[in-house]
């Protein structure tokens, strides 16, 4: 099944074209890796996923792209409601000043969500699904900004999950994390791609060949490869793609 189908995606900041007749398909309940170096437009191409550029001034973009079947660019669409079934997890992590319980039950209450048995249970419920419930359990009512940065970001991840998104979008989730954070982060995504439909852009290769089903390697501002994560790695169409999985470049 299809979750996203981008259709002669072009993307322009002002006058600088970015993004060039970007077509592809992502699969449902997958995890699909964007690679590339820096600038090739691969954060830029994420964020039109759940129109996140919409923010940026002087930016246009033409082409299609659906999420779900629904063309998510239609006049009729409510960003707000897209931003909840499309939802995202930045480079480094952005806890809000609050507790660590309202952290997660934000997109509940700000859901106009009142019942508060239903936001507890969520709360347990996304927490636990972020792989970070035992490890705040007895400390629900602390500051987030108590917590690790590994530990931060899975937060964040749990906030996500609270809204029940079909699709996550993650734009470096593990960059600014050590190693161990990094593993678990890692192991988280191959745990949810069992419910959700993830999207990652990442400048690690090997991050990349763990835990994406496909890849997606982007230049320039194009779309050079798209495949199979085992296939690109070992076997790539392209040389450009070979170069840089190789190290070659970038």
């Amino acid at each position: 099944m299809i979750s996203v189908d981008a259709r002669n995606v072009d993307f322009y900041y002002g006058d600088f074209h970015v993004l060039k007749n970007i077509s592809m398909q992502i699969d449902s309940n997958s995890v699909t890796a964007f690679i590339g170096p820096s600038g090739c437009g691969k954060s830029t191409f994420l964020r039109l996923l759940n129109r996140m550029n919409d923010l940026i001034d002087k930016t246009r973009m033409t082409g299609e792209i659906l999420v779900d079947g629904h063309d998510i660019y239609h006049e009729d669409i409510r960003v707000v409601e897209l931003r909840k079934k499309v939802g995202m997890v930045f480079q480094k992590p952005n806890p809000f000043p609050k507790s660590i319980f309202e952290n997660v039950a934000y997109g509940l209450r700000v859901n106009g969500v009142r019942d508060n048995a239903f936001i507890e249970q969520r709360v347990e419920e996304s927490l636990k699904n972020a792989a970070l419930w035992e490890e705040v359990k007895d400390k629900l009512k602390k500051s987030a900004f108590e917590l690790s940065g590994g530990q931060q970001q899975r937060l964040c991840i749990a906030r996500t999950l609270a809204v029940k998104p079909s699709i996550i979008l993650m734009d470096e989730p593990a960059s600014a994390l050590d190693p161990i954070s990094t593993g678990k982060i890692e192991d988280l995504i191959f745990e949810l791609r069992e419910q959700y439909t993830i999207v990652i852009v990442t400048h690690n290769m090997q991050q990349a060949s763990r835990v994406s089903n496909k890849t997606a390697f982007f230049y320039l501002g194009e779309l050079i490869e798209y495949d199979y994560t085992r296939k690109m790695f070992k076997n790539p169409k392209e040389k450009a793609t070979q170069n840089y999985v190789t190290g070659r470049f970038g």
